[in-house]
């Protein structure tokens, strides 16, 4: 290993290549703390052809390696086994911005990019970059490319699969594979890189993508809507989809519960809703709402006044009045239709950002809980509300109390599913029962021939659940693509497909 070592310090100069314990224990330990690897060695190259060094060099000594980018994920699968034989490679320094084209409406960037950055180059130049997500602060590029990560924007803009044209990636045996071309028509055989993108490093490392971009919504009409079941909020998202078509970008569900604990956890966040609740708010009304800041007694009691909650969204490069009348004409049908109980429309962009807080704050409200179980689920979205009354209703008579906080991305089927413990458990002891609870969850998600990883992907956390869902028609084609790439196994080893 030392001779292996010695060439990765040449390729990439010594301050490049960590080995120190100290140094090291931020590429090894996965974002939510529960895998931490032992590499032999974690490096950082600085353009492609210095990954394409080390994965040759990786490959000639026959050393598996683990592709890592932001190190956010949330199933492991970017961090090494602790065999201390393993090779970490930080994308971190490919983080360049390559190209910028406003008349292809396309952005050419390097897997290290972060993904704020890739919105904040976009906005510059008068477009949009739509992938959205809570981490995206922290989050990169080629993390997203590897999960196929989703987010809110979703419903309207894709997955990263679907704003992706071109990749550039680093095989398995070091050559660089060039499929950095912005077409968005290319009828030349297989599609290539849609092997690599959703695969979590197992076939490939990609160095760089070509992604699309859109013209910049200069209007938006935000609501957040109280509603009493999913299934009201199903038949509000067929109502607004009618009225606004392409312009509806965002549908987010939450329930009490998620209210409850950021209104717990966000001092900052004020319960959207005033007592006694009557008809949709007015702009004004909302703005009230908005600024108060009642007593924590009195949010506890706000959050529960409605079950569900869903938090709409309208964008286009309009007029704001145009899109506040069509949100205002989409509640007023749906609160006539007995849809919803109530609803507040944002009338300016702090308020449009206080709404939104309430939704994106969810899941760091539920870690400051405690720990908890969580999913990633999707199901079709006709079938939404079925699988949550029938999956609470089993959980309920399994594990009696435990609370569910269910919010997602309503508009493509995707729920995060997650559960916490019942008052007064504590959270360690209920998590101990984690594989129980995900075979109840992840059989009833099957039985609506859903899927147990919308935009999390597989890692290590869910590989062996795997071939209980997955057909082993499906799960040999895997192994065949898998083995055709990578037919030594080096290439992030024992995350996706379980080895053997």
């Amino acid at each position: 290993m030392n001779a292996l070592l010695d060439t990765l310090r040449e390729a990439l100069g010594p301050a490049h290549v960590l080995t120190e314990p100290s140094d090291v224990l931020p590429f090894v330990v996965d974002w939510r703390r529960r895998y931490e690897g032992l590499p032999l060695a974690v490096v950082r190259p600085a353009d492609t052809e210095e990954v394409a060094a080390v994965v040759r060099a990786c490959a000639a000594a026959g050393v598996a390696m683990v592709p890592q980018g932001g190190n956010t994920g949330l199933c492991g699968g970017a961090t090494p086994d602790r065999s201390a034989a393993q090779v970490v490679i930080s994308l971190g320094r490919l983080n360049r911005i390559r190209a910028l084209d406003p008349d292809n409406d396309t952005i050419t960037v390097e897997a290290g990019c972060v993904l704020a950055q890739v919105q904040a180059a976009a906005s510059e130049a008068g477009r949009l970059f739509p992938l959205s997500l809570a981490s995206e602060g922290s989050c990169v590029v080629g993390g997203n490319l590897s999960t196929n990560a989703g987010g809110t924007g979703v419903l309207r803009y894709g997955n990263t699969r679907e704003l992706t044209l071109g990749l550039e990636v680093v095989l398995p045996s070091g050559d660089i594979l060039d499929l950095l071309r912005g077409l968005r028509k290319d009828n030349t055989g297989y599609d290539l890189k849609h092997l690599f993108i959703g695969a979590e490093g197992t076939l490939g490392i990609i160095t760089a993508a070509v992604m699309k971009l859109y013209p910049a919504p200069t209007a938006a009409g935000t609501a957040l809507v109280a509603c009493d079941t999913p299934r009201q909020a199903v038949a509000l998202l067929g109502l607004a989809r009618r009225h606004g078509g392409a312009r509806l970008t965002a549908f987010e569900l939450f329930s009490a519960t998620c209210l409850e604990l950021v209104l717990k956890h966000y001092p900052g966040c004020v319960p959207p809703f005033s007592p006694p609740a009557g008809a949709m708010s007015s702009a004004s009304a909302g703005s009230q709402s908005l600024t108060s800041t009642p007593s924590m007694r009195d949010r506890k009691a706000l959050a529960w006044l409605y079950p569900q909650y869903v938090l709409v969204e309208f964008s286009d490069a309009g007029d704001t009045a145009d899109l506040a009348a069509l949100t205002e004409a989409v509640l007023a049908e749906a609160l006539e239709a007995g849809l919803i109980r109530d609803a507040v429309i944002s009338a300016s962009d702090a308020q449009r950002k206080a709404l939104w807080a309430l939704r994106e704050n969810v899941s760091e409200a539920q870690a400051h809980e405690g720990r908890n179980i969580k999913h990633d689920v999707s199901v079709p979205t006709s079938a939404i509300a079925d699988f949550i009354e029938s999956t609470d209703a089993l959980l309920e008579a399994a594990f009696p109390g435990a609370r569910r906080v269910t919010f997602g991305h309503l508009g493509d089927g995707n729920l995060h599913y997650n559960l916490a413990a019942p008052v007064g458990v504590d959270p360690l002891e209920f998590e101990a029962r984690l594989d129980a609870v995900n075979e109840l969850v992840h059989d009833s998600v099957a039985r609506f021939r859903g899927s147990i990883s919308a935009e999390h992907g597989i890692g290590q956390l869910k590989r062996d659940e795997l071939p209980r869902y997955k057909s082993a028609t499906e799960l040999s084609v895997m192994r065949a693509v898998k083995a055709a790439l990578d037919p030594n196994g080096l290439m992030n080893p024992g995350k996706l497909l379980a080895t053997g």
